[in-house]
């Protein structure tokens, strides 16, 4: 997997371990595609308006996870400060995101899948959390 082999072969001396640096960037591609394509998949149920705020809270996680992945996918000056903050924006906007999305899951199978995703995201990034704090 592309994520997994640039991670191990890339030259500087990355502080964190870096199959549990991989797996969290690869949790945060996956959240922020499921977010977007739950965005996507709200705007074309019946009742748009009762999703307002799914998509809204959709597309900002995405757009947050996928700020994250970048973030954490370059080591060449690293700056811990930053990099804590950034995860600490992305569990908080997982959590978020799982918890609206969590309130049309039995109704919407596509905010239970996004939801779960927001879980798995939000866990990968406590674990990253807690091996650079």
């Amino acid at each position: 997997m592309p994520v997994r082999e640039m991670i191990k072969t890339h030259p500087a001396e990355i502080n964190l371990d870096r199959e549990r640096l991989a797996d969290a960037v690869l949790a945060l591609v996956d959240c922020a595609q499921a977010c977007t394509a739950c965005a996507d998949a709200c705007l074309s149920e019946e009742n748009v308006a009762e999703l307002r705020k799914c998509v809204r809270t959709n597309l900002d996680c995405a757009d947050i996870c996928e700020a994250t992945a970048r973030v954490l996918s370059r080591h060449t000056g690293y700056d811990a400060n930053i990099t804590r903050a950034q995860l600490q924006a992305c569990v908080q906007a997982c959590s978020s995101c799982s918890e609206e999305c969590g309130r049309h899951a039995a109704m919407h199978e596509h905010c239970r899948v996004c939801a779960e995703r927001c879980r798995t995201c939000e866990q990968m990034c406590h674990n990253l959390l807690d091996a650079i704090t």
